[in-house]
């Protein structure tokens, strides 16, 4: 490609990236609008509850348990979504788990307002408004591609991260104005009814009819297994995952800690918290609109160690903030970093996902991602109960910069160049009779002739084969070598049922098809002999 070539490319990519594109599509458009305005509530929620917790009981770990709460349910509930979110309806479990929010949502409010609220009942409901998150996550993602052609996507997600962190600014902030002037029942109430613009806007929305596969749709727990099973085998999606710990488990140190850093340390009150989670936003919106030069320049992994070390300046100017400017000025920096690697790591997950398993990928990365907010948000509280606010923050800070080195080897968005399409070029297996749809499970044998001198290459590129397989749904996968005939090696690989074995034959992508080209290239002519064996259920005498 000519340099000339590479800079049209670039623009034209960067064009697409840019937010404002997807705002041409009304969809799009609508609900984005919606989601900002139940974020908002979201937010303030958040920054209320936080702050009222400091008010119920002071102690730093309990106040860290707020943020345990929020983050916990989708550590725990997270897998379980994703698996529903791709077999299911997306709109109306939506709709579904909106309306579920919004009844818990008010009746917190109520609580609140009658003067009623304990620590515990706090974290109850905490928690609960989590569950509805994390049931919610992976669907709202995975429907990202449903609202907007595929040539506008990344502009969608683009746009969707700018609206989040227009949230996170204004949320917080107008929590902490409303609790100052209204109350602090105010923002509870706020956040139960935003949730009516999302049910309003899912209730507007039709979608366009999906064509299908033409299989039945999976069962949960089948599902959620399969989904383990591509994580386990998708490398460039262990990769970000490894990545993402590595940020998020001592990124979560100023999320716990800061309700505690604007009363305790600074001296401020509620509405100086919620300027504080304003500024992370603020800084977060900023990052955004630079975040396609900066990476342009760094490149993705670069860019994750550059957001992740000024998360580590933030943590410390956190710890010695003892004036409101400090405090501001370290929430601008983790906002800016915090959006450069929170973006930077989901578009890694998204590009490594076959859409297929997309869902329940996204909620590998979700349970990940508020697995290490969970575990860190409650190390953090127990080391400043123990050692104190700025201790806490400088070893979150030593955390994150030792972090950057232990995981450099895991690269990031590695599979953007792989083309995940269905291939759809293995045919379905044509039968002797008829068979049980959940009949298994099912050993499936091809057979090789491979030209001697390239017996190497062979096992080195059918290993490649085997990872595939694996990612798609296989298990007990090998390739073994007939020791009386030189160049006959026999694959075989195990699935679940017959009904999974068709799914298989769907799930092949591009990339897949090429890897299956290249090994057809070191065999005979005759093309690989595949024969399926469905265990045959004896019954004792």
């Amino acid at each position: 490609m000519s340099s000339t070539d590479q800079k049209s490319t670039t623009s034209s990519a960067a064009t697409n990236a840019s937010p404002w594109i997807a705002f041409r599509h009304a969809t799009f458009t609508v609900v984005w609008i919606a989601t900002v305005v139940a974020n908002v509530g979201t937010w303030m929620y958040n920054a209320a509850s936080g702050w009222l917790m400091t008010s119920l009981d002071a102690d730093p770990l309990t106040v860290s348990l707020v943020q345990v709460a929020s983050s916990l349910p989708m550590f725990l509930f997270a897998l379980p979504a994703g698996a529903l979110a791709d077999t299911v309806d997306k709109r109306r479990f939506l709709i579904g788990c909106e309306i579920a929010l919004t009844v818990v949502a008010g009746a917190s409010a109520v609580l609140v307002g009658l003067d009623l609220v304990t620590p515990t009942i706090l974290l109850v409901f905490t928690f609960l408004l989590g569950v509805g998150a994390a049931f919610t996550a992976p669907a709202w993602q995975s429907v990202v591609p449903q609202l907007v052609p595929k040539e506008d996507l990344a502009a969608a997600v683009a746009s969707n991260g700018v609206g989040v962190n227009i949230s996170r600014a204004i949320g917080p902030a107008l929590g902490g104005v409303v609790i100052g002037g209204l109350g602090i029942a105010a923002p509870f109430w706020f956040n139960a009814l935003s949730n009516f613009a999302v049910i309003g806007a899912l209730l507007w929305w039709r979608p366009t009819a999906s064509q299908g596969s033409g299989l039945p749709p999976e069962r949960l727990v089948g599902a959620m297994v399969i989904g383990f099973r591509h994580a386990r085998f998708n490398s460039n999606l262990r990769a970000t995952l490894v990545r993402a710990v590595a940020f998020f488990f001592f990124a979560s140190a100023y999320w716990a800690l800061l309700p505690l850093v604007a009363r305790n340390q600074i001296a401020g009150g509620p509405e100086l918290y919620g300027i504080l989670l304003g500024a992370i936003g603020i800084g977060a919106v900023v990052g955004a609109f630079a975040l396609a030069w900066i990476k342009a320049m760094l490149g993705p992994d670069r860019l994750v160690a550059g957001g992740t070390a000024g998360t580590a300046l933030s943590l410390v100017l956190l710890g010695i903030a003892h004036h409101a400017a400090i405090g501001l000025l370290a929430c601008l920096i983790a906002g800016i970093s915090w959006i450069a690697v929170l973006a930077t790591v989901n578009v890694s997950v998204q590009v490594s996902l076959p859409d297929w398993v997309r869902g329940r990928g996204l909620a590998m990365f979700v349970t990940v991602f508020f697995g290490a907010m969970t575990a860190g948000s409650a190390l953090w509280g127990q080391l400043a109960s123990g050692l104190g606010l700025a201790a806490a923050h400088f070893i979150a800070a030593a955390g994150a910069i030792v972090g950057i080195a232990l995981t450099w080897r895991w690269k990031l968005q590695a599979g953007a160049s792989v083309d995940l399409a269905p291939s759809m070029h293995w045919p379905a297996p044509i039968l002797a009779s008829d068979t049980d749809a959940d009949r298994g499970p099912v050993l499936v044998t091809v057979e090789y002739l491979i030209a001697p001198e390239k017996r190497d290459a062979f096992l080195s590129v059918v290993a490649e084969l085997g990872q595939q397989r694996r990612r798609d749904g296989a298990y007990a996968w090998d390739v073994f070598e007939d020791a009386a005939e030189s160049g006959h090696f026999l694959e075989t690989f195990m699935v679940a049922s017959w009904l999974e074995h068709l799914r298989q034959h769907q799930r092949v992508t591009n990339a897949d098809h090429v890897v299956q080209d290249t090994i057809g290239e070191f065999g005979a002519a005759t093309e690989p002999k595949v024969t399926h064996l469905i265990a045959a259920r004896l019954r004792s005498s």
